[in-house]
This record gives structure tokens, sequence and C-alpha cells, in this order.
């Protein structure tokens, strides 16, 4: 049944909200000017500068930790990381044709870097840490000419590796203490390197950029300066600035057309500097570090990517940054629709919730409260707040227009709040602690009062679920219990009891039946009047079920968890007829818009997902 996903037909993948910022140069524009490539997980992005459609280029395994696009735009490399012992492919993609080209596997645990030759004639490929090779590939062929250790035994290991402009056979290598020109012996199949020679200078490289000249090469380093080194004689040739050195090193330089460099570093500044003697022209802060630079056709315009997740756009002229995508940094944990409505949507990670709008996935609103995770968050009935529950275990609600803080439940629970649901005359809310305590709130204006507590679960409860009376709820706890509460008389009316950390359940909307879900892969469907169990399905085959919602006229629900796959299921029939297939992170929520035209699933790579609801 659920096995059996390549048969079953697949859900439309709309739109992804997500960028993974700690790639280093993983931002790209791509030579025709109007798209940008950047990575999510084990998805490379293709996205319209202009519309703003996105393409997914989908093969890597696990996470991409590199990307590299050819000077003539014809190919597109990505390479990925995997666990130690195993190999990590290099994928080059068809840009055209938007498909793998060629898979190439020689690396071990993690491909660190990579670099197309002037032509596309060839694809030079550095290996991680452990594996600390250099390979260079032949794209016609699509095999491996030759391959070297990366640097000496003597020195650290390389980090990253660049092509010249001008040559297909050499390249540039840098790293931890090793700075080599390399030159490709194509008649002996050999790669044969010549150390730089810098004197005194011990660096540690992050980045090398070569002019399109080829007489020399610039290399950012760890401790905030750049080296300017000569190309033909391989001497050093000048280390600078002297005095202000770029603060928590420099991550990616690119040079313009004027000579200028632009230069990008970890804590956030974007700078231009003079070719010679490396003095600021020009800064700006963005936020989060910068790790991509890249420049759309001759450098009039650059495109800018953070540790944060942003990314920006700003043009050479008034060099002012103009945030162009915005996303999560970390794992999204919960996300929610206004009631009625699927225009907006809200979601929440660590330290922030933002609400987003559901066609241009524009972020409106961001609140942030700084070092502290927001497990789970609603939307009131009537529209007017967004109530949240918080690790250090307080309850916030805020004004869903302004984001300014309305009210604050001092703790609320002892270990975190980690669930939370209010009722629909927008009059109370339900909160579920790490102790496993459920918790009756009343709210005023501007002043709260605890009505109940309810003592029963044993361990977190994951889940709260309130009926449309207001007159009972459902609590699903990783103690293997489900409890319905009368929240009138504020005892246990029905007790659900399973092998598994329950994670989630919903009530369906005729609200005689619920549906549980949790660490045993199995979806429950059990009595509400009694508790009985109706029946059992086999939700995945590896992997929790971390999420789960049903539709509003209750023939249909969707499931998502750790095996990243967002499987829509009829309620009656109990089978699968539709699988979503494209996050990279465990799914942690998934929620079926009011008026079912969408899908959203959040992952803990930080992503958002929308889906077009089939018409089923």
């Amino acid at each position: 049944m659920a096995e059996d996903t390549q048969e079953v037909p697949q859900l439309a993948l709309e739109a992804v909200i997500g960028f993974n910022g700690h790639v280093f140069s993983g931002l790209r524009v791509h030579p025709d000017k109007e798209h940008l490539i950047y990575p999510l997980g084990c998805t490379v992005i293709i996205k319209s500068l202009r519309s703003g459609k996105q393409v997914f280029l989908h093969g890597h395994t696990n996470n991409v930790s590199c990307i590299s696009v050819s000077k003539s735009g014809r190919y597109i490399a990505s390479g990925q990381v995997t666990f130690m012992g195993f190999k990590a492919d290099i994928i080059i993609w068809d840009y055209e044709k938007k498909e793998s080209y060629a898979r190439l596997v020689l690396h071990k645990a993690k491909v660190e870097d990579l670099s197309f030759s002037p032509n596309d004639k060839y694809l030079v490929s550095l290996g991680g840490q452990d594996d600390a090779s250099i390979v260079v590939w032949n794209i016609e062929s699509k095999e491996a000419i030759c391959g070297s250790p990366a640097s000496a035994q003597s020195a650290g290991h390389c980090l990253t590796i660049e092509y010249t402009n001008l040559n297909d056979e050499v390249f540039v290598s840098a790293g931890n203490g090793t700075l080599r020109v390399w030159e490709l012996d194509l008649l002996n199949r050999k790669i044969r390197p010549t150390e730089c020679q810098t004197g005194q200078l011990k660096r540690i490289v992050k980045c090398i950029e070569i002019p399109s000249d080829d007489s020399y090469f610039y290399c950012g380093t760890t401790s905030g300066d750049i080296l300017k080194v000569n190309l033909r004689t391989r001497a050093l040739n000048c280390c600078g600035p002297v005095k202000h050195k770029f603060s928590k090193g420099v991550n990616t330089l690119k040079i313009l057309k004027t000579g200028d460099i632009l230069v990008g570093s970890g804590d956030g500044m974007l700078t231009i500097c003079t070719g010679a003697n490396f003095k600021t022209i020009k800064s700006v802060e963005l936020e989060g570090g910068v790790t991509s630079v890249s420049l759309r056709g001759d450098g009039q315009q650059c495109y800018v990517g953070t540790e944060a997740s942003q990314i920006y756009s700003l043009s050479y002229a008034d060099f002012k940054p103009e945030v162009i995508a915005t996303n999560h940094n970390s794992a999204v944990k919960d996300a929610a629709f206004p009631f009625g409505t699927s225009e907006l949507f809200a979601t929440c990670s660590h330290s922030d919730i933002r609400v987003w709008h559901s066609e241009t996935s524009k972020e409106l609103l961001r609140i942030t409260v700084p070092n502290i995770t927001c497990n789970a968050l609603g939307i009131m009935r009537d529209g007017r707040s967004i109530f949240s529950a918080w690790n250090d275990g307080k309850v916030r609600v805020f004004t869903p227009e302004s984001g300014k803080l309305k009210l604050i439940i001092h703790n609320a629970h002892s270990m975190g709040v980690t669930a939370i649901a209010a009722t629909n005359d927008c009059k109370r809310i339900v909160s579920g602690g790490g102790e496993g305590q459920v918790r009756v709130w009343e709210i005023f204006q501007n002043s709260h009062r605890l009505m109940e507590i309810m003592k029963e679960h044993k361990a977190t409860v994951n889940c709260i679920k309130i009926k449309s009376n207001d007159k009972e709820c459902v609590t699903a706890s990783s103690d293997g219990a489900c409890i319905i509460w009368d929240l009138v008389r504020f005892v246990r009316n029905q007790m659900v009891l399973s092998n598994t950390l329950f994670n989630v359940v919903c009530y369906h909307p005729e609200e005689y039946q619920i549906i549980t879900s949790g660490t045993d892969r199995k979806i429950g469907y059990w009595e509400v009047y009694d508790g009985s169990a109706i029946r059992e399905l086999e939700a995945s085959l590896s992997g929790a079920i971390n999420g789960m919602h049903i539709s509003e006229d209750g023939k249909h629900f969707v499931t998502g968890g750790d095996d990243k796959l967002l499987k829509l299921w009829h309620y009656s029939d109990g089978e699968v007829t539709h699988v979503g297939i494209g996050h990279s992170g465990s799914i942690t929520n998934v929620r079926i818009c009011p008026n079912s035209r969408y899908i959203i699933s959040t992952s803990a790579d930080g992503a958002i997902l929308r889906w077009r609801y089939p018409q089923i």
C-alpha cells in the first residue's frame, strides 16, 4: 500500500521557502542573468529572477555541500556530504534540460568544492577532510582523468579550489597552510602542483578569486586579510589590509570590472575595497555572516547569501541591500492558518515566528524572541491574536498585524510549553508541557487566569486538539497515551493507550473519531465515545510520523515524518492517493489550508514547501 510510492500519483510542488546559507559560495547567478541557483537540503533550486518560478533538481541522497556553474552556463555541478565510509556523489546537471547529465562517484564522506574549466572541458573536485584528494574529470566522457592528494603531508587540509579563466590546464587550490597552483598533464594523466611562496606568512584560506586576465589571484583568509599572489611566478605579492582586518574572516571574494574587490565577511559586512591596498570604499551590514556573493552580468548588480538564510540584491551604484528572500535558518516546528482563509499562514522556529503570504511566499511579519525556541503556535479564530508555546515555559500572545506582545503567561509549564490550542470562542487557551501537565487558561483583554491543571500524562504533551463546541479536548503524549478530557468538569473522559510515543492527534470533522500517529509509524483510528481501536494503518516504512492534518470535509488527511515523504490519504479507504517528494529533512508538520487549495509542509532543515491540493 504505502510501500508502492512509485505507482501513486505525485503531488505538484508549487513553491519552496528555504535556502541553506551555510554552504559557502552556494548562491550563484546563472550566466543567462535570469536565474539564481542555490542549495536547500539535498535539492538544488533554480529560481527565475523575473517570475520567481522555481525548478527543483532532485538526485542527491544527502545535503548539498557545494555548487558550481560552468562559464557557458551549460552545466551545473553539485556535490554532497554522506556518512563516514560512504562515497559522496557529484552530479553534473544539464541546465537546458534541467536533468542529471552525469553522476561522478569517487570522493568519500564529503565533496568540499567544485570548479569548471573555462571551456567546459573539465571539472575539478576537492574531497573533504576525510578524503583530502583532488580529482579532474572529463565532462564529455564523464570519467576521472587523474587525481592527487590535495595538500602536502606537512600542511593542513584543503578547503577551496578554483580554475583559471583562460587555461583549461591550470587551477589553484588553497586551505589550511596550503596554497598550490596545479597544471594538468593530459598525456601522462597527471596533475602537478607547485607550492606558492608565502614566506613567513601562515594563513587558512577560505576562498580564491582569479581576475579575468589570470595575472594574479586573491585569497580570503580566516584571519580577515586578503593575499594577492602572482599566478606566473607563484610568489606572494602583498597582503592586506594591514590595520583594519575583516572581522570573523573573509568568506567570499568577487573582483569587479573596475578592479575593486567585493568582500563578504563572517560578521555580516559586505565591503567594496580597492584592489591595490585593500582600502575600504563602501560597506554595508547584512543579517548573518556573508557566505556567498555572486555577480550578475558585469557586476552592476550582485546577490548575497548569508548564514541567516537571507538572500539580498545590491546594485553597484547605490550599494543599498534589498532583501529578496527570507527563510528560516533552523528547524520549523509548527505551522498554522487563520480560520477560513488560505491567503496567509504562520510558522515558528528557533527565536522567531513568521507570517507568510501563501501565493508569493513573501514574509509579511517577523516576531523575534532571541535565543529561545517556539515549539507550537496557533491563530485565534477571530484572527486577532497569534498564541504561541515556548521552551522557556512561557505562553506568549501577539497581535498578527504589528507583532506586538499582547499577553505573556509566565511559568505556564516547568519544562517548557510543548503544545498549545485555543477554544473557538477565543476565551480560553489549553497548553501542554514537557512535564506532562495540561493546563487551561482563561484569557482576558490584558490578563489571564489559570482555571485548571489536569495531571495524568507521565511525559511530554506533544499535541492538543479542541472539539468545535469547546467542551472537550484530546491530548497526545510521549507516554503512549492519548487522553480525551472534559473541558467543563476538567476530568478524563476516555483514554487511548498504545505502545508508541504519540506525536500527533486529530479529530475527524464529525468528531466521533480521532486518528493518532507517532513513533511506531502507524496511524490509529479510535472511537471518541469509548476509546476503542477501529483500525490501524502502516503509515511509513522508516521513521516516526510527526505531522498529520485532516481536510475540512473529512475525506482526506495528510501525514509527514522522518521518511521525508508527504502522503495524502483517503480517510475511509485508508489508501494513499498522492505522495509529495521534495523534502530533504524530516517533515515536522503538515497543514491543509482551510479551502483545500494547498498543503503546507515544514521540515527540520528550515524549509517550508507548498503543494497544490489535488482535485480528487
